[in-house]
């Protein structure tokens, strides 16, 4: 409940602030493609100025998210070996427990260790 006040408490003044920034920008702005021509662009992308600022925060946060991702690369491939270790010793472990107790692989656990049977220490 506390994460759902918080969340409305910084969008809702966020939204008006996008929304703010919308209408004062309104005005057409053209977008050269084209680095040859700049009179005469080859490829011109005309749109209002707050649509542009959006899409150009929505490329920006792909692609810091995609160079987030690529950096997390050896953490991913370092928790999938180790979860492969641990279904294989998962197994390991299941197939000890289901095996036979009297083959002497799993001690048993009511049975103390053998006692060891030391010679008293010689004098000298």
């Amino acid at each position: 409940m506390l994460r759902r006040i918080v969340a409305a408490l910084i969008l809702g003044p966020l939204a008006i602030i996008i929304i703010a920034f919308a209408v004062a920008n309104r005005q057409q702005v053209t977008v050269s493609l084209d680095p040859f021509s700049s009179s005469a662009p080859a490829a011109a992308l005309t749109l209002p100025l707050f649509g542009l600022v959006i899409v150009l925060l929505i490329i920006g946060v792909l692609i810091g998210g995609m160079a987030a991702w690529l950096r997390q690369r050896r953490w991913r491939r370092a928790a999938r070996r180790l979860e492969r270790e641990v279904k294989e010793l998962n197994a390991q472990l299941d197939a000890l427990q289901g095996a036979d107790v009297d083959q002497g692989i799993v001690p048993r656990q009511h049975e103390p260790p053998p006692r060891l049977k030391l010679r008293p220490p010689a004098r000298g």
